[in-house]
Formats: structure tokens, C-alpha cells, sequence
């Protein structure tokens, strides 16, 4: 599976923004898919994932209630919707599919893993 992560940027505190993981390579929907992010000198950090008919979803504590995570298996692309963003959300956030349909918050569990797009919340 080939993943590119797309969608980030620089926005204030209080906004939103929108990333896309598209995929290719595998059957999509056999594919569960996840959010990670990471600041320098700390550990890839859980955001949030889905399963693969994107009927069940996680979300860390950190971003429950603010994130949203969806898929579109017919266009084969994963969205994560962020609003109300901190400041602590500043991170590289890297989208990452397994070879299961069943979702996981675990990093080792996930097989493939996109170049990653940075988010900056910032005034």
C-alpha cells in the first residue's frame, strides 16, 4: 500500500484544517487506517483510527470531541477534520494503514506509512 498524506499547514489557534491520506495498492477497504503525529525528541504519538468500512472509530484523549476521522472507500482516501486546534497539536501527522480491516491504536501493528504533512498551530 502507498500512502501520501496531504492537507497541512499553518493555522491559529481556534482553526481548523482538513488532511487526506490517499491510498493505492491494496483493496481499500480491507485496510484499516490511522493518525499518528510526532514533535522532534518524542515519540510518534496516536491521533485516531478507523476501521475498514469505516464504521468503527478511536480517538486519543488529546483530540476527542475536536478531530474527526472518516474515509471514503470509493475514492480511497482518509480525511481527518481538526477544529479547535491548539497549539500542542503542532506536529508532523502521518497517515499509516495495516493488513487488517480492524483498527488498532498501536504503531507497530500498522504495515505502511505515508511521508507525513506538518500542521503548525500558531498565531
Amino acid at each position: 500500500v502507498q500512502l501520501q498524506a496531504s492537507g497541512g499547514g499553518l493555522v491559529p489557534p481556534g482553526g481548523s484544517l482538513r488532511l487526506s491520506c490517499a491510498a493505492s495498492g491494496r483493496t481499500f477497504s480491507r485496510t484499516a487506517l490511522a493518525w499518528f503525529r510526532q514533535v522532534p525528541g518524542k515519540e510518534r504519538e496516536f491521533v485516531s483510527t478507523i476501521s475498514g468500512n469505516g464504521e468503527s472509530t478511536l480517538y486519543s484523549d488529546a483530540v476527542a470531541g475536536r478531530f474527526t476521522i472518516s474515509r471514503d472507500n470509493a475514492k480511497n482516501t482518509m480525511y481527518l477534520q481538526m477544529s479547535s486546534l491548539k497549539p500542542e497539536d503542532t506536529a508532523v501527522y502521518f497517515c499509516s494503514g495495516r493488513d487488517s480491516p480492524y483498527f488498532s491504536d498501536l504503531a507497530p501493528r500498522y504495515n505502511y506509512w505515508g511521508q507525513g504533512t506538518q500542521v503548525t498551530v500558531s498565531s
